[in-house]
């Protein structure tokens, strides 16, 4: 089992043993998926972007397979209010950008800003870097599986709105599937669940997952959810 943690410098490892069934999908997408086949942002030739990495965390309850989200505090400069995986910029102190620094990270700030028990977490897989053009982030995408679940919640409140985890059945659900539209032009697959719309870049990724994964039901791509200019 991976064991990392707010412990600077602790042993991080990638794993895939006893794993569910369910994950296999997401194992082989991990193993499998090209950068441009995840999104068209992908980090600057020159090197240049604010590395960070952000925690995917499948989880299980009665509800069936689930997603840790956080909702960011509105008070953020970057993507106030916007639901999002945890995570955040690295640390020197998470080690190499381009090694298990990641990986670190990823726990930290999920740590950090949920209360996650990094212990009951094994990281499986990493998907390609990604870019955020608007903030100028360089995303890796580090993917775990809850085995040993913890109580999570808002730890600062400046930092985030809230915690909560969503069903995997709820994100695949039709019902629940819209195209966001953003003055600037923009337009991205979202979901309404858990009294939230989940957009922008953490979408995209929840999007591709299912897509490639084969959980992805059809869904009408024309009902769309405008967004204010503040979003």
């Amino acid at each position: 089992m991976t064991r990392a943690s707010g412990t600077q410098g602790g042993s991080v490892t990638l794993s895939g043993d006893g794993l569910p069934a369910w994950l296999d999908p997401v194992v082989h997408v991990t193993e499998t998926i090209a950068p441009k086949q995840l999104s068209r942002f992908l980090p600057p030739g020159d090197g240049s972007g604010r590395q960070s990495a952000v925690l995917i965390l499948f989880g299980e309850d009665e509800r069936g397979p689930q997603l840790l989200l956080m909702e960011r505090a509105t008070s953020l400069r970057s993507h106030a209010g916007q639901p999002s995986f945890p995570g955040g910029a690295l640390d020197p102190e998470d080690g190499d950008p381009q090694g298990d620094g990641p990986l670190r990270a990823a726990l930290r700030e999920a740590e950090e800003e949920t209360g996650l028990d990094p212990s009951g977490v094994q990281l499986f897989g990493v998907l390609p870097k990604l870019y955020i053009p608007v903030s100028g982030f360089v995303v890796t995408p580090v993917l775990g599986w809850w085995r040993e679940p913890s109580p999570v919640g808002v730890v600062d409140p400046n930092e985030t709105a809230r915690v909560f985890t969503v069903p995997v059945a709820d994100l695949t659900h039709p019902d629940n599937r819209v195209t966001a539209i953003h003055p600037s032009g923009f337009q991205g697959p979202a979901f309404l669940v858990e009294s939230a719309l989940v957009w922008g870049f953490t979408a995209g990724v929840i999007d591709r997952l299912l897509h490639f994964a084969g959980w992805e039901r059809p869904w009408d791509r024309d009902k769309r959810v405008p967004l204010d200019w503040r979003a």
